[in-house]
């Protein structure tokens, strides 16, 4: 082993404890300060473990105290707020995850799922609200919250957004180049194809790499239940804490949730991954469909009108149908950012037409330059 990568080590897992007890000393929030104080009981039970390490090579070694670098960064923090080192603890933690996941893979081990649990409850800590100031139950209602409808709106305002504008680019690139109405057609359609198919694969490997992704972490938190529920457990209720439950209700609730196997994977599903069981069930092939249909409904809209119509006249219905269809777009983004349908209406007409500018320009210079 290198004697000084477990100095290292050592020396960063003493820094952690250190910084997770300090921290934990002036909290107000007591739910706070337990789950500080049992990570710094955690950290310091590491350090103990690698300071054995270190003994066996060299025995004359002494337990390192907090280095000069943890004592600035906690003098820092009393300027400054502690919020900054708690995102550095969750940098530390996500690395010694990282370094826990790489170590039993060159030792052809498997990853037991405890790699990130440190990490997913200081995580918890940062993002429950600030420091010094309790959570309560409001945040643990707000950590549930899921804005799944604006999911759904937004994945189909970006669908068809895509759809039209990268269509009427198309079509207008090769509408300026003065080609006939069939190939303005075949181009249009085609390019109407292969965004859509594009964008159908892409939605469809997105989520069912997520799906395989999300059923592989369940499965080895499942394996880990049966072999350590105590454990678990344990990790549960700090969760629950960090959430903002006091010591009282967050036991009560892991208690409740570990009460049979179903219950205690569902609990561990929800709060250590962070996994909805609803969207793990979505179909990959429910979403492509969507995504194909959608792209096409918008990249339709700027090329119909080549198929009632010629020349100009076609050309400039599919500007004013595009106009419409990106004002709409806009519009309906307004759901999502609460600008008003105006500004978004136009902002999106705006953007819209300038990318149809630039490639009927470049198509109408490729025109002239062919012909010539």
């Amino acid at each position: 082993m290198d004697l000084n990568k477990l100095k290292g080590q050592l020396q960063t897992e003493v820094d952690t404890a250190f910084l997770y007890e300090s921290i934990a000393k002036i909290q107000s929030d007591e739910n706070l300060a337990r789950v500080l104080q049992g990570l710094a009981k955690i950290e310091k039970g590491h350090a103990k473990h690698m300071f054995d390490k270190v003994r066996e090579i060299s025995p004359n070694y002494g337990m390192p105290l907090p280095s000069s670098r943890a004592k600035f960064q906690l003098k820092l923090g009393k300027l400054f707020g502690y919020s900054s080192i708690i995102s550095s603890l969750s940098n530390v933690e996500k690395q010694f995850a990282v370094n826990a996941i790489k170590n039993k893979i060159e030792k052809g081990e498997k990853p037991n799922g405890f790699e990130h649990n440190h990490l997913n409850i200081i995580e918890a800590v940062n993002n429950n609200a600030a420091l010094n100031v309790s959570g309560g139950l409001l945040s643990k209602f707000e950590s549930r919250h899921k804005s799944v409808g604006g999911n759904a709106l937004r994945a189909a305002v970006l669908g068809s957004n895509d759809g039209l504008v990268s269509n009427m680019s198309l079509v207008m690139g090769v509408a300026g180049a003065a080609v006939s109405n069939d190939t303005i057609l075949l181009t249009g359609i085609a390019g109407l194809m292969a965004g859509a198919i594009s964008m159908a694969l892409g939605e469809w490997l997105s989520v069912q790499s997520s799906r395989e992704l999300n059923q592989r972490q369940i499965d080895l938190e499942t394996e880990e239940l049966a072999a350590s529920p105590e454990e678990e457990k344990k990790e549960l209720v700090l969760l629950y804490q960090a959430k903002g439950m006091n010591a009282v209700e967050a036991q009560k609730l892991a208690e409740k949730a570990f009460e049979n196997p179903d219950t205690a994977i569902d609990a561990i599903i929800t709060e250590e991954l962070g996994i909805d069981k609803e969207e793990l069930g979505g179909s990959a092939w429910e979403a492509a469909i969507a995504s194909f249909i959608l792209f096409a409904i918008g990249a339709i809209i700027p090329l119909y009108p080549f198929m009632i119509l010629d020349g100009k006249n076609a050309i400039y219905l599919s500007i004013a149908s595009s106009v419409v269809g990106l004002f709409g777009i806009g519009a309906a983004i307004t759901l999502l950012t609460g600008k008003s349908i105006l500004f978004s209406g136009m902002r999106q007409v705006a953007f819209g037409l300038a990318a149809a500018a630039v490639t009927y320009g470049i198509g109408t210079l490729i025109g002239v330059s062919l012909a010539g």
